[in-house]
């Protein structure tokens, strides 16, 4: 075995068939069925021209078939492309142009959508559509199910460990932009984290010891991604984990995100981990165990070990709630696509302290801007550089990737832009993006973009956008505008307006309306005067 992720997921295939792989309703596929259905997916990707590195985007809600293709493409030598299935049609034309994609695996709900693009993008050679019972169809698109029946299980091919894994995040303009990593480096760190920090470098052998010692005691874990596989957290934390040990994922399709369906389902199928996003996921969680346990109802959460989460705030009284209801491990992670840089562990036994405090990777470091490390207990302020799994680049962007992914002392570095201080104890505390990117729920908005989706509409004349603090997403989007003189702004027009323009997300929760958008004399926004101007409103 290499470490690519189509040779772990093969080997372990082998060692444990019987093993359930992926759960989701009443459907359970073992690892025996996982794998001969992506072998024959992955024939089907090759038998429509597709060569390695050629692109396959995955266009849908969580489900075993989301796995299934992404196991297809790893096994085809093809780069899995995530799509955020929250995009609007100019941002899906983006995504899919930049990203060269070839082939499209969507839930037939999606059907329209794509539809309304595909003359967009000749690049598409294969559309194969995912029955989700929403009755939709596209015109020429290969029936999933129908794919697995008439195609056999492509042999393994050569894998290799330069191979590219890429997964997208929100670019600097507001459109996405492909993080890649090699197969070796990103599959061998999720091996590195499940082994434990003892292990500084790990070796195929000591996974398959894990995969079989598991299998043995009959301890292979079930994990649920309570967040979309289409995000980071979701794949790597609630997916990639438990498959490395040879567990399984299990998976609710259901868009709409329900808390108690979520403690239903891990009380019925016996879930070990679930994968959250901070605040956003975890106070309507602890809410509704609340609010059960009120009406008398108590969800028997015994076989829920681990409850990981990144992407956005997780606040220590929120994590104390959970642990009075809950006997788990909680591992919150700070990090971006772009690379990890700590952690903190928290139980009933160790009981969390300070919101947004973390322990540094081993290879975690914080540089002033003259590239030297700053001084535990200093009091400056430094961007922190995650070194160790560190991306190849920015895909199409040798710019953007000379930027954040370079060395120092001869060591290869990833800077996302976040900055942080280092106490005397050496803990990492995080201050924040430096850019003014809005973080709502874990998903990333960036100001310009909204803002001229708003200045489109012909009685806006400028607009400034910015995030405010909100108890449950960590921020939310608050525009700053300017009327057209003589214009009388209808709010729910403009608000139906901007809906054609942007996903539901990135818009705006409240419009504040000023006389003058303050700018600088160069015309470059003003977003510090916005948010106090936000904020002394109210929103």
């Amino acid at each position: 075995m290499i470490w690519h992720f189509a040779d772990v997921f093969d080997t372990i295939a082998s060692l444990a068939p019987d093993q359930i792989a992926l759960i989701n309703g009443d459907t359970h596929r073992s690892w025996r069925d996982y794998e001969d259905r992506s072998a024959r997916l992955a024939n089907a990707l090759l038998a429509a021209g597709l060569k390695p590195d050629a692109k396959t985007a995955i266009y849908a809600h969580n489900s075993n078939a989301y796995l299934e293709a992404q196991y297809a493409s790893f096994k085809a030598r093809t780069v899995p492309i995530n799509v955020n299935y929250r995009y609007v049609e100019h941002e899906l034309t983006y995504l899919f142009d930049n990203g060269d994609v070839e082939a499209v695996f969507f839930d037939a709900k999606f059907a329209p959508r794509l539809a309304a693009i595909r003359d967009h993008l000749p690049k598409l050679k294969l559309f194969v559509q995912i029955d989700d019972g929403s009755g939709e169809t596209l015109a020429g698109a290969q029936d999933f199910e129908a794919l697995i029946a008439t195609n056999a299980p492509l042999p393994r091919l050569d894998y290799g460990e330069d191979d590219i894994y890429m997964i997208y995040t929100g670019g600097t303009t507001g459109m996405p932009k492909g993080v890649m990593y090699r197969h070796g480096d990103l599959s061998a760190g999720i091996a590195s984290a499940l082994l434990g920090p003892e292990v500084v470098e790990p070796s195929p052998e000591m996974l398959v010891a894990v995969v079989q010692a598991l299998k043995e005691a009959g301890a292979a874990p079930i994990s649920l991604p309570a967040c979309p596989l289409m995000h980071g957290t979701g794949m790597w934390i609630g997916a990639f984990f438990a498959h490395f040990a040879g567990g399984a994922v299990a998976t609710i399709s259901d868009e709409k995100f329900d808390p108690d369906a979520i403690w239903a389902f891990i009380e019925r199928k016996r879930v070990n981990a679930v994968a959250i996003v901070g605040d956003a996921f975890a106070k309507p969680m602890l809410a509704a165990l609340r609010e059960a346990e009120a009406r008398g109802q108590h969800y028997d959460l015994t076989s829920l070990k681990v409850i990981g989460s990144s992407g956005v705030m997780f606040s220590s009284e929120v994590k104390r709630g959970l642990l009075e209801y809950i006997d788990v491990e909680i591992r919150d992670s700070i990090g971006s696509t772009e690379g990890a840089m700590g952690g903190s562990v928290v139980s009933r036994s160790l009981p969390p302290v300070d919101t947004a405090k973390f322990a540094f990777n081993p290879t975690t470091k914080v540089f002033n801007d003259r590239d030297e490390e700053v001084q535990p207990g200093s009091d400056e302020i430094g961007m922190i550089a995650n070194g160790g799994v560190v991306p190849v680049g920015y895909f199409k962007d040798p710019e953007k990737s000379a930027k954040t992914f370079r060395s120092i002392a001869g060591v290869r570095y990833s800077f996302p832009g976040d900055f942080a201080q280092v106490t005397a104890d050496g803990t990492l505390v995080l201050l924040g993006r430096g850019s003014v990117c809005i973080n709502t729920g874990g998903e990333k908005v960036f100001p310009e973009e909204v803002e001229e989706a708003l200045k489109a509409h012909g009685d806006i004349w400028d607009a400034l956008v910015v995030g405010v603090p909100d108890e449950r997403f960590g921020e939310r989007v608050v525009a700053v505008l300017s009327a057209k003189e003589g214009a009388s702004v209808n709010e729910a027009a403009l608000l139906d307006f901007a809906r054609t323009r942007l996903a539901g997300y990135k818009m705006p929760r409240q419009l504040v309306f000023v006389e003058t958008v303050q700018r600088a004399a160069n015309g470059k926004a003003d977003y510090k005067w916005a948010k106090e101007v936000a904020l002394g409103s109210g929103a």
